[in-house]
């Protein structure tokens, strides 16, 4: 690789040198054809193919995730950055606008109005633990800034080190060999270093997926600064479940099996996890316990992901035990290794507590709400705060209209007879929900996320050849575009999607 391609920064001086490269080389990239930008996502996701079986191989030794789900993770975040390139080269992340002069308009003469969405400029992009490929160096919030147009200064995960960093220099090998200017993409490490990337000033937004605390801390910082920016995190969730009674009469075995497989997917270190399940209380704990049991046993087991999750797990597991009207169902283990636990509650407890249903238990544990009546549901979920996710099992003789209606208020994305475990990256896909799930109303997958680090800008009576190539009347780069209220395609077609 050209080593002046890569930079790692460890100290606030380093940090400030590395944006105001940033800043230059955001600077540069501006103004460049949508074709440009997209080439440039399609050369990072073939990198990132050629050195699939080394960093598989990384991730194993930094993680203890297994092969098969590194390959996955691998595949869909190549998938994404393909995916992200057609959107670019169709222009649909520009939204370019554009309203002719109008004198006989209805409101009075109209103006000729055209508005376009612009990058941002540097974006710092905080890694996640639990998933070293789909959310770290060039996980969503990266790929997303890139084809956006804005530089990514990327703070790497602790928790997969070796990996971010030989990650980072592919990336920074590929956008060498691709043409674009040095310090387009370079990362951080180490909390003086992080604090410095929220506070510089040329930083204009930061993506950010982990912790309550740590979230809140950043988003706390980024807000404080003289000219506060844009602070989207991914905090916590506990994505609820609720099973009502004839779906519980015709398939409770299923859905309790379907309910173990999610809550112990990746150790239960899935920010989808189901950490709640409501369930009719027509069957009473040993029963339920009789189903989830040998199911359990035969969840596959692995430490997980760092020894500081592996103790606030343990310390939240515990403390939600420990709340009143609270039982072990099923015990599961202490072990540096913890077999799952179910706990089990009913909906008179939570009602008197409320606290029971808003402790993320991040691993392999859930908790059990027995309830007495349908027609309590919407009550006992507007008792939680925002989410992620939020489950309905039902079957036609079920009616979840008002519970429907309740969850669209309190998450982001609302599964019919699923789980929420899985979240493919898509054109209408919504991962964002109410705080404290999320600190802004944003997706971070899917190809809205690009929207994240764009602002609109109106030019009002501009002269053609002055404005933007996206809204001069050509359409030289023949992207998709509205004019006059009237949607017209893009003009070729995309470029193939490897999946």
């Amino acid at each position: 690789m050209t080593p002046s391609t890569f930079t790692l920064a460890t100290t606030a001086e380093e940090v400030a040198v590395a944006a105001q490269t940033a800043h230059r080389a955001f600077l540069e990239i501006a103004a460049e054809p949508p074709a440009v930008r997209s080439s440039r996502l399609n050369v990072i996701a073939a990198a990132l193919r050629a050195h699939a079986p080394e960093l598989i191989a990384l991730g194993h030794a930094d993680t203890h995730l297994a092969e098969a789900r590194l390959q996955g993770e691998l595949n869909r975040t190549a998938f994404q950055l393909d995916l992200f390139a057609n959107e670019v080269l169709a222009g649909i992340p520009l939204d370019a606008t554009v309203d002719h002069a109008d004198p006989s308009w209805g409101m009075g003469p109209r103006p000729d109005i055209r508005r376009v969405n612009i990058p941002l400029g540097v974006v710092g992009v905080f890694g996640a633990s639990n998933f070293p490929f789909a959310f770290s160096v060039m996980g969503g919030d990266s790929a997303a800034a890139l084809a956006a147009g804005c530089a990514v200064l990327h703070k790497i995960h602790s928790g997969h080190r070796k990996l971010a960093l030989r990650t980072a220099e592919i990336v920074a090998e590929a956008l060498g060999e691709a043409g674009s200017p040095d310090g387009l993409f370079a990362v951080v490490d180490g909390r003086a270093a992080a604090e410095a990337l929220v506070d510089h000033p040329f930083v204009k937004a930061i993506g950010f997926t982990g912790s309550t605390a740590g979230g809140r801390a950043l988003f706390n910082r980024a807000s404080a600064r003289p000219e506060p920016i844009p602070f989207y995190g991914e905090l916590g969730s506990i994505n609820p479940v609720f099973v009502l009674p004839s779906a519980w009469e015709s398939r409770s075995e299923s859905i309790l099996s379907g309910y173990a497989a999610s809550f112990t997917a990746g150790m239960g270190q899935f920010c989808t996890k189901p950490g709640v399940l409501f369930v009719p209380d027509s069957l009473v704990g040993d029963q339920i316990r009789g189903v989830l049991e040998p199911i359990l046993e035969q969840a596959s087991l692995a430490e997980l992901l760092t020894p500081g999750l592996r103790e606030s797990f343990g310390t939240a597991r515990d403390d939600v035990a420990a709340m009143e009207g609270v039982d072990a169902l099923v015990s599961g283990s202490d072990d540096q290794v913890p077999a799952p636990t179910v706990l089990i509650t009913d909906a008179a407890a939570v009602t008197r507590n409320p606290e029971v249903l808003r402790h993320e238990m991040f691993g392999p544990a859930s908790l059990v709400v027995r309830y007495r009546r349908a027609e309590d549901l919407p009550g006992l979920a507007s008792l939680m705060e925002g989410q992620l996710t939020a489950s309905i099992h039902a079957d036609e003789a079920d009616d979840a209209s008002l519970l429907l209606d309740t969850l669209t208020g309190i998450a982001g994305r609302v599964l019919w007879n699923g789980w929420p475990t899985g979240v493919t990256v898509s054109y209408a896909q919504q991962h964002g929900g109410p705080y404290p799930a999320t600190t802004s109303n944003t997706t971070s997958v899917g190809t809205a996320a690009i929207g994240r680090f764009t602002r609109p800008v109106a030019y009002q009576d501009v002269p053609d050849p002055q404005l933007p190539a996206s809204l001069q009347d050509a359409n030289p780069y023949r992207i998709s575009r509205r004019v006059d209220g009237v949607f017209e395609a893009a003009e070729f077609g995309t470029r193939e999607v490897i999946g």
